[in-house]
């Protein structure tokens, strides 16, 4: 812990560091403030389809009434948060559930955007790092004086390096991992569904699958069955 310690006071002294945290800060404000405005003025959240299981839900969440004006206002306010830096914290406590829910949803529901939101989840959780001195008083009693007499250095240009490099790593992770983390995916609509088919090994069954989900509108666990239903039979003959 000591030497996180030292090495959280020399982040908090770079310049490098600080113009990432406040980077990060736009970037979680700037992905909320377009979607709660929308929910603020009653408008349906997404142009996705009904038949798109994401669509579905949006669907549904749009019907809930207030309870949709509510999470917009929600979000309008974590987003002005982390544009304040006396108050950015609170946006980053504010910010972390929402986008974890947010995440689980897409991957539950395999959308496209997942990619994204996984880079947003990320930023969060550096933002909570970033004031883990604030962070740490929630969990235990830490006594303010030590944190304010630590006189830090800058980190070193290597240690910078290595974080910034990382960093890269882990956005590369996201979006490969992504690319190969599920056979199929709904897409946003059925061109865009149907162009996975081209390379699949079973053409039939994807073109089954797509159309389980736009013109059908089923589940996706019930077009889900359907594909490998469909595969079977390739199998059989």
């Amino acid at each position: 812990m000591k030497k996180f310690e030292e090495l959280y006071h020399s982040a908090r002294a770079d310049r490098w560091m600080q113009r990432f945290a406040v980077f990060c800060r736009v970037a979680l404000a700037a992905s909320f403030i377009p979607s709660g405005y929308v929910k603020i003025m009653g408008e349906r959240f997404t142009s996705l389809s009904s038949n798109n299981p994401l669509g579905h839900y949006f669907d549904a969440l749009y019907l809930t009434g207030y309870y949709y004006t509510f999470l917009g206002i929600v979000q309008i306010i974590t987003a002005v948060l982390l544009l304040i830096p006396r108050t950015s914290f609170l946006g980053a406590l504010s910010y972390f559930p929402i986008i974890l829910n947010i995440v689980v949803l897409t991957y539950a529901l395999r959308f496209d955007g997942t990619r994204i939101v996984s880079l947003l989840l990320l930023a969060s959780v550096f933002l909570l790092v970033w004031d883990y001195r604030r962070l740490k008083l929630i969990f235990s009693v830490s006594d303010k004086k030590e944190d304010h007499a630590v006189q830090a250095k800058p980190m070193g240009r290597k240690t910078r390096f290595w974080f910034f490099s990382g960093s890269f790593c882990a956005v590369a992770f996201v979006i490969v991992i992504n690319s190969y983390l599920y056979e199929l995916r709904p897409g946003n609509a059925m061109g865009e569904c149907q162009s996975q088919c081209e390379d699949s090994r079973n053409p039939a069954a994807c073109e089954a699958f797509c159309d389980c989900i736009h013109n059908a509108g089923q589940s996706l666990d019930t077009c889900l069955a359907i594909f490998d239903k469909a595969k079977d039979v390739v199998r059989r003959y």
